[in-house]
């Protein structure tokens, strides 16, 4: 798969909201301005894209089964797969600290806004589940993994954008009390799911 299908299926086809539903509790609690969304979904964007490629490598030379072998034969036969949640949240967690500190010094209007969410980026299960959907898939070389981590990164911002635009809409449409805040928004992110299926008659 060349690397432009590979992102345009991440983006549209593979997307991590509407495909998956990953990472619906940030996507469902911070979608309520546009501003405050598009903020959280380039952190989460660059997360992706920093900890794919070096969970990536992590597999590669450290986890997967005989990834030791470049040290010594002798390592040929050990497999650390057992280690793979724990070494890719640490590595998770580590980049997300980064961003906090970067984000809370140079925009503390965006770091006061994201609040608690911002630090739960590290547990937010649309980053580990891209990284372990490279594990799975067996990616090639490091840079198909970094485009995967870009396009899943584009897949949830959007996401999260689109809803955010439509929940600032519909502040000023009559909906039954029942239904508003989170329980429209539930219905609205199940017709953006099911308009993304549509995506997934292009031919890749």
């Amino acid at each position: 798969m060349s690397l432009f299908n590979l992102f345009i299926k991440s983006v549209f086809v593979d997307n991590m909201i509407f495909a998956y539903f990953l990472g619906m509790c940030s996507y469902l609690a911070v979608s309520k301005t546009v501003k405050t969304s598009f903020g959280l979904g380039v952190a989460v964007t660059f997360v992706l894209v920093v900890t794919v490629p070096i969970n990536f490598l992590v597999n590669k030379y450290l986890l997967a089964p005989g990834a030791l072998a470049w040290l010594s034969p002798k390592f040929a036969t050990v497999d650390l797969s057992f280690l793979t949640y724990i070494l890719f949240i640490a590595i998770i967690a580590a980049i997300v600290q980064i961003l906090e500190m970067v984000i809370e010094k140079f925009s503390p209007a965006l770091y006061s806004a994201l609040g608690i969410f911002l630090p739960l980026i590290a547990v937010n299960c649309a980053i580990l589940g891209c990284a372990l959907f490279m594990q799975e898939r067996g990616f090639s070389d490091i840079g198909e993994a970094a485009v995967f981590g870009l396009g899943s990164g584009l897949g949830w911002l959007l996401a999260i954008v689109g809803i955010a635009a439509i929940r600032e809409k519909i502040r000023y449409s009559h909906i039954p009390k029942g239904l508003q805040g989170v329980g429209i928004a539930f219905i609205i992110t199940g017709l953006m799911g099911i308009a993304f299926m549509a995506f997934m008659g292009i031919k890749l």
